[in-house]
């Protein structure tokens, strides 16, 4: 799971820890008087509660660099007039994210009909 550090917490990295999928996101310092020399919170919570796991700084920064898809997503919402979506919290996170990659999905089964660019965040009519 690839997010900007909105999607920095501690709930969310455990659950999406206890799934099996590896959150990356950066490390978020602002709801802390000390804070921790990491980049992405996983770091920490890998070394706190495993001790057979080790991640690699630059598969983490690749991994994070690439999630263009996610903004390109959120783009699509926007872009189809649904304005700036925000959710707090896992729950209403996760439905956001469901909701946007169903929107992204229609937008391109659309412009693929169409014949059009497969890779915008808008139907051309």
């Amino acid at each position: 799971m690839v997010g900007d550090s909105a999607y920095d917490t501690l709930d969310w990295h455990d659950h999406l820890l206890a799934a099996g999928v590896v959150p990356v996101a950066p490390y978020n310092a602002r709801n802390t008087d000390d804070p921790k020399d990491i980049e992405y919170r996983i770091e920490d919570r890998i070394e706190q509660h495993s001790e057979d796991v080790q991640l690699k700084q630059p598969t983490l920064d690749e991994t994070y660099n690439r999630r263009n898809g996610v903004e390109r997503t959120n783009e699509s919402v926007k872009d189809c007039g649904l304005g700036r979506a925000f959710a707090r919290g896992r729950v209403h996170a996760r439905a956001q994210v469901f909701l946007a990659l169903s929107l992204r999905l229609v937008v391109a089964i659309t412009n693929y009909e169409r014949g059009n660019n497969l890779g915008s965040t808008i139907i051309t009519v």
